[in-house]
């Protein structure tokens, strides 16, 4: 590890905003955490590799399914939750609980990681404030605004925009997340939805895990007009390792592969939600992937899929530097949400190595440190200041 990386990530560890592995705990392991201070290789994450990788603070994505009913949406959001809050009391020397700025710097001070938690879809709210105040006050610190559906306020980046963005009931949505000090995160949402929801911001906005629009032109990422208004806004984009949305090679891949899955009337991808463990339940294996049926194995020997690198995700590092401002970019990898990652940055062990590129590049320490953990620090700190009423539980010292 280049020195400087090293003192950068001593005095400001980093603070990635998306990590599915409460998902994976229940696809994989029924909801078991043991094990996790040991190395796991059915994750990308585990406590040692958190370590290795300079990982300080972590949002653990309570990710449920966007096509469930939404009172399925919110029972099962408050079971990932609930895996979180066990994750951390089976790890007490290494993982704390984080509800503020604040709490993020006692755990470091603690020689522990800090540990928050974003929903990912608006549809666990059930379109209820009732419901997202008391996800606030178990905690949750930034809701994405959807999912890859539409929900019935706010359009998504997958379908067609349904209601220009936001309607009226999502702008209220929005004003209570930033009245009660929940970050409004808009990785997920069409360009409609961002644009709309920072006309009406009245604190910054994240993305928790999106990439550059102007060098993959992927639906998830973002466009640069609105990577220019986080500059006004004082928000951040956590830049993401998703391939697909990382290398435009990958990208055109995926897209051919679903036009020959198309082609060959093959179905869309299983069900992989598996059905809430119960006591005594066996746990339950992972579906198969679309890719592994036989009959597309001539089209994937003729088109083996391109390497997305760990170059391009710095270059996506670099566009939104460039664009919003070296205050306003972050990390969040998506690891456990993803099939694939870049050459180089496998699992959460692999910061280092991307900061090392960075630095590289020409890369400061302090900016480094603003990318690192800095900004989203900022971010968490005046979401709080800018909040009328915040409800997330009271930590010991304040």
């Amino acid at each position: 590890m280049n020195p400087l990386v090293a003192e950068v990530l001593r005095e400001m560890p980093v603070i990635d905003g998306h990590n599915d592995l409460p998902m994976q705990l229940r696809a994989l392991r029924s909801y078991r955490v043991d094990g996790l201070d040991t190395a796991q290789p059915d994750f990308h994450t585990d406590i040692p590799r958190l370590r290795s990788g300079g990982v300080g603070a972590q949002f653990w994505s309570v990710y449920v399914p966007s096509d469930l009913a939404e009172p399925d949406a919110v029972v099962a959001t408050c079971e990932q939750i609930d895996a979180v809050y066990r994750l951390t009391a089976a790890y007490p020397d290494d993982l704390a609980i984080a509800y503020s700025a604040g709490d993020v710097e006692r755990a470091w001070a603690g020689g522990r990681i800090a540990s928050l938690i974003g929903i990912e879809g608006g549809h666990s709210l059930a379109t209820s404030l009732g419901v997202l105040r008391a996800f606030a006050r178990l905690g949750v610190r930034y809701v994405t605004l959807t999912h890859n559906n539409n929900t019935s306020w706010a359009d998504s980046a997958v379908e067609d925009p349904r209601v220009g963005g936001l309607n009226d009931v999502g702008r209220a949505i929005v004003a209570e997340m930033q009245r009660i000090g929940v970050l409004v995160d808009l990785s997920h949402v069409a360009p409609v939805t961002m644009r709309a929801a920072l006309d009406v911001a009245t604190a910054p906005v994240i993305f928790s895990h999106s990439s550059a629009r102007a060098l993959t032109d992927h639906r998830r990422n973002v466009p640069d007009d609105v990577l220019a208004r986080l500059r006004d806004n004082g928000g951040v984009v956590q830049v993401t390792f998703v391939p697909y949305f990382v290398s435009s090679e990958l990208n055109a891949w995926s897209l051919a592969l679903a036009a020959e899955s198309a082609r060959l009337g093959l179905p869309g991808a299983p069900d992989s939600w598996p059905a809430a463990p119960v006591p005594g339940a066996a746990d339950v294996p992972a579906g198969p992937a679309v890719a592994d049926d036989p009959a597309l194995k001539p089209w994937l020997a003729a088109n083996p899929a391109p390497k997305a690198t760990l170059a391009q995700v710095a270059d996506h590092i670099e566009h939104a530097r460039d664009v919003a401002g070296v205050d306003h970019v972050g990390l969040g990898g998506d690891y456990d949400g993803t099939d694939v990652l870049p050459v180089g940055l496998e699992d959460v062990s692999g910061y280092p190595r991307l900061l090392d590129e960075l630095a590289g590049r020409g890369w400061p320490a302090a900016d480094l440190a603003k990318l690192t953990g800095g900004n989203m620090l900022r971010v968490l700190r005046v979401s709080e200041e800018r909040a009328a009423e915040p409800l997330w539980p009271l930590s010991a010292a304040r």
